[in-house]
């Protein structure tokens, strides 16, 4: 498997994305991200901020955030110090007392409980001559109460935890990479983006609606969906997507984009 590092850092420059947009996008500073790219583990607070540092930047990446750390655990994670504390001395006499502990006598133990056996005894015999004579606080023809059983109340198993349910509407701001010609309609069939040309870092403001279909002018513009990033396809020709909730942008059909919008 590739390095961890390694990974972040080559997918990271594969989407063309600058450290300072990760570093806004994840608020982890950007020195933290730099030392999980070179894999330097000391300059980071400790092995629970690396695998959370290492969760949330692999998401930003849409990579399986799993896979990380788990390789992070196996490779780079040391025992804590009570696994690794050894027996000592101080233990020593802790084993010696319980050692005295076992070795007491066990004869008057052993009187105490023939003791017991004896009363149980007794009391059995006591109570097996009572049940041949006739209570003389009972009624006669009155029957004889039955105890009730109590029903024990039946554990229900815990609830697991419950996922957040699925987004059903798509919010949609779009970041110009490269001046760009851009055409966006959303689930009514309004364009909310008429053919307007973005220069470079220039962003649009922020549309919500059931789905999204856009038509660009080329692969010059960065989409953020429902707080994800997501770049288009890096190409100098027209490029056309269809956005809808929970889901990664699709391409459309060349027939589909040329009916949205001309370029």
């Amino acid at each position: 498997m590739p390095e961890i590092g390694e990974t972040l850092r080559e997918t990271r420059m594969r989407r063309r994305i600058d450290m300072t947009e990760v570093e806004a996008a994840t608020k982890i500073r950007a020195k933290y991200l730099r030392a999980l790219e070179n894999e330097e583990w000391d300059l980071l607070p400790g092995p629970t901020f690396v695998k959370t540092f290492l969760r949330t930047y692999a998401e930003y990446l849409d990579l399986d955030p799993r896979l990380l750390v788990e390789e992070y655990r196996q490779r780079f994670e040391r025992p804590t110090s009570q696994d690794l504390t050894p027996f000592g001395s101080g233990r020593g006499g802790q084993g010696r007392r319980r050692r005295q502990r076992q070795r007491r006598p066990i004869g008057p133990i052993i009187v105490l409980l023939g003791g017991v056996l004896a009363l149980l005894g007794v009391l059995y015999l006591l109570g097996t001559w009572g049940e041949d004579a006739p209570p003389s606080n009972r009624v006669a023809g009155t029957p004889t109460p039955t105890p009730t059983a109590t029903a024990t109340p039946e554990r229900r198993p815990s609830s697991r935890r419950r996922r957040p349910p699925a987004p059903t509407r798509v919010t949609l701001r779009l970041t110009a990479t490269k001046p760009v010609y851009v055409c966006v309609e959303d689930a009514s069939g309004r364009q909310v983006v008429d053919g307007d040309t973005l220069n470079t870092g220039q962003t649009t403001r922020t549309f919500r609606s059931q789905r999204f279909r856009a038509n660009f002018g080329n692969g010059g513009v960065r989409m953020t969906i429902n707080g994800k990033r997501y770049t288009a396809a890096d190409l100098d020709v027209p490029v056309g997507y269809e956005l809808r909730p929970g889901k990664r942008p699709r391409r459309l059909s060349e027939n589909v984009r040329v009916g949205l919008c001309a370029t």
